[in-house]
């Protein structure tokens, strides 16, 4: 099952997709974590170490890397011929929380010269993670949806939106849902964040009515988390936490959307064949 989890920034987006990574590690599933947000976090998230997470080579800046897969000998020229099954096996690593990661990291436009050779390792990498691999992944994403690309999109199974009762919270995720609906994206949820009380709950429900998405659940405030954030901790220091908790209840019910989400693709698929 392929899981890409967006919103806002500051929603809590990068605890909820570590959750979810950490639910299906611990019922059995190999799973990926894939962090693509410009700003990667999921590391320390996963029990990654602050010295050790800092010092990550995302997949974007690793020069050689890129050289080596879109090289040519002409000056100015790079292949597009190219095969990325290989960077899984050589830069992901496996975290204390048994999810696997991969840090894809950004095309920084400020840098001299030409991107494009990182910008097509990067397309080619997700395409490849999301179509290709038959792990659960979860794809830990930025607010917006371009850089998924309409191609690789068609092939997540679920886009799990997060936001809290916050009105421009919910705007996010009222633009990313539209936006994953134009890229034909599978099942749209929405994950209900920092709920304090029954007006959060009840903000969250009539948006997500007003917009025509499923709610996969609600994830309760838990004071543990903020401390959690504030002493850079991992979710495994989170000990009986209400809140991951609820994320990995969430967890069970998206895979659940997932596995119907693909299911009617196939149905779909079989009927146009037919």
């Amino acid at each position: 099952m392929k899981i890409a989890v967006a919103g806002k920034g500051g929603v809590g987006k990068t605890l909820i997709a570590g959750g979810i990574a950490y639910s299906l590690a611990r019922a059995g599933h190999t799973t990926i974590a894939i962090d693509a947000d410009p700003t990667p976090n999921l590391a320390r998230t996963l029990g990654i170490p602050a010295e050790k997470a800092g010092s990550i080579l995302t997949i974007a800046e690793n020069a050689d890397l890129i050289r080596g897969k879109t090289g040519t000998e002409f000056p100015g020229v790079y292949s597009l011929n190219f095969t990325v099954d290989d960077i899984v096996a050589r830069y992901s690593f496996l975290t204390p929380s048994g999810v696997n990661l991969l840090v894809m990291g950004t095309v920084k436009s400020m840098d001299a010269g030409c991107s494009c050779a990182a910008n097509s390792v990067l397309r080619a990498l997700l395409r490849h993670l999301i179509v290709e691999r038959d792990e659960a992944v979860i794809l830990d994403m930025e607010a917006g949806l371009e850089h998924i690309g309409r191609g690789t999109a068609a092939g997540v199974d679920c886009m799990a939106l997060v936001s809290d009762a916050n009105a421009k919270s919910l705007d996010t995720a009222g633009r990313i849902a539209r936006m994953a609906r134009d890229f034909k994206m599978g099942g749209i949820v929405l994950i209900g964040n920092r709920v304090r009380n029954d007006s959060d709950t009840r903000v969250i429900t009539d948006f997500a009515a007003g917009h025509d998405i499923s709610i996969a659940g609600f994830v309760p405030y838990d004071p543990a988390v903020t401390e959690n954030g504030i002493r850079g901790d991992s979710i495994l220091d989170l000990t009986d936490s209400p809140a991951l908790d609820a994320i990995g209840r969430i967890g069970r019910s998206i895979m659940k959307i997932c596995v119907a989400g693909r299911e009617d693709k196939e149905n779909q698929k079989m009927r146009n064949d037919a």
